[in-house]
């Protein structure tokens, strides 16, 4: 869970041309950014630059953020400013970029003088700086509106959120316990184009450092998690005190391995677990409450969906992993469910989330504890990466409401029933024919628009169904 805002760098550019004219206009306008960015605190954390005036200033500038690990930057023009020099900067930069074309003054005015015209002029030092960035070959967003407005912050925010994520792709770590499931074809890529393309690293992490990890582990540890879940979940009474206690050292021991990798998503096989013959059960929970802590997540080995989950985080809070399991036709809608995985913190809020005993076959092991609730009603949106070969990807998305919707009581993992403002049968024929995989990402909400600014900022097809 991403509770944190998205941090910025606010880069004001201008000229000395003007010092002259109108004494004073540096730090009129720098006064200027840093209103912009007072504005922005609902939605971001901004550090802003002083005003850059040379080539020296940008670089300064642009070095400091990227050495305070910001997520991405915004570019205010203060007034005009030749774009030769900020060219090699936005050329080097490796944080995403958004151009704010805003100026002081929503409106032209009779009162105004040449101050007030050199103050709001900044709209043809954009004009030349995106067409600086767009010869440069960088992708960048931009920003068109009355700066104190709803509008301008919702734009940024969205923005700022999609940076947070990419930057994040570019330092992801995702940790695969064993091996990913033989024969799943729509999780399979190029380790290296995914590297070289948008960030993502594969950590292998083999099963006996989990069982080694897991052996490690104190009794306090284990049972002070048991406790936070006594608190948080409505425990089934058939568990048993072992069945948790190994659930919760799994759980631990996986959070543990994924701390020391530096990875911040993972995937787990049922059959890498299963096999291994040192494990009694397979890590459902572990799965759902680590997705509620921050992490990416998804099964079978799936490294795209990982990322994708733990994009999810980044752009909206509360990615959750999930498939498309059943079409019901009657309420043109998606049952959307996985083996048992699924971040609660999607639950609807009326009914409580349930730690239950669960019989299941798969892996050939005893019952998981497994999380289980249904998914909130409301605005949602799907999500699914599509490795189209090399480093050409594809994003699949499609945005609709979770129903309040029938209980399933035989289905014993977590569930909702989602029907996509296309329709079922539209939604569908377009997924399909557009490869989208049956590992997704679920976030609530109508968040299709920052899954674009996101694509626009990694290079990746969006296409929405």
């Amino acid at each position: 869970m991403t509770e944190t805002l998205p941090r910025i760098g606010v880069l004001g550019i201008m000229q000395p041309l003007y010092d002259d004219m109108i004494p004073g206009i540096t730090e009129h306008q720098a006064a200027y950014a840093r209103r912009v960015a007072e504005s922005l605190e609902p939605v971001a954390e901004c550090v802003t630059s002083d005003p850059v005036r040379s080539r020296d200033d940008a670089e300064r500038a642009m070095r400091e953020f990227e050495n305070a690990g910001l997520d991405g930057v915004l570019v205010v023009m203060l007034t005009y400013g030749p774009s030769l020099r900020v060219t090699r900067v936005f050329r080097e930069l490796r944080l995403p970029v958004c151009l704010a074309n805003i100026q002081p003054d929503p409106a032209v005015s009779p009162e105004w003088d040449m101050d007030d015209m050199t103050y709001n002029q900044g709209i043809h030092g954009a004009q030349d700086t995106a067409n600086a960035m767009v010869r440069a070959g960088v992708a960048f967003d931009v920003v068109t509106e009355e700066w104190p407005s709803g509008a301008f912050r919702e734009r940024v925010g969205r923005w700022a959120r999609a940076a947070r994520a990419a930057t994040g792709w570019k330092r992801l770590k995702v940790g695969v316990f064993g091996y990913a499931m033989n024969g799943m074809g729509d999780a399979r890529f190029d380790e290296t184009a995914l590297v070289r393309a948008l960030g993502p690293e594969v950590v292998a992490i083999a099963p006996g450092a989990l069982r080694r990890t897991m052996d490690e582990l104190p009794d306090s540890e284990v049972s002070a998690l048991m406790s936070w879940e006594d608190e948080r979940f409505e425990i089934d009474g058939r568990l048993s005190g072992e069945e948790r206690a190994d659930h919760a050292r799994m759980q631990l021991g996986i959070e543990r391995l994924l701390t020391e990798h530096g990875c911040r998503a993972y995937s787990t096989h049922f059959d890498a677990i299963g096999e291994d013959g040192r494990f009694d059960r397979l890590p459902m929970a572990s799965a759902s409450s680590l997705m509620a802590r921050g992490y990416g997540f998804a099964g079978e080995g799936d490294v795209l969906a990982a990322a994708m989950v733990h994009a999810g985080h980044q752009l909206a809070g509360d990615g959750h992993f999930t498939e498309m399991y059943a079409m019901d036709y009657p309420s043109d809608s998606l049952l959307m469910s996985h083996m048992g995985e699924g971040n609660w913190r999607v639950a609807r809020d009326d009914e409580p989330v349930r730690l239950i005993k669960r019989p299941l076959a798969i892996g050939n092991l005893d019952d998981p504890p497994t999380v289980l609730f249904r998914i909130k009603p409301g605005r949602a949106t799907l999500a699914s990466l599509v490795a189209l070969g090399g480093e050409r990807f594809r994003m699949v998305v499609a945005e609709g409401e979770v129903l309040d919707s029938q209980r399933l009581p035989a289905l014993e993992m977590p569930y909702g029933q989602f029907r996509p403002d296309s329709g079922i049968r539209d939604c569908m024929d377009a997924w399909l024919r557009n490869g989208g995989t049956h590992h997704i990402v679920m976030n609530l909400g109508s968040v299709a628009a920052e899954w674009r600014v996101f694509c626009e900022l990694t290079g990746i097809e969006f296409v929405q169904v």
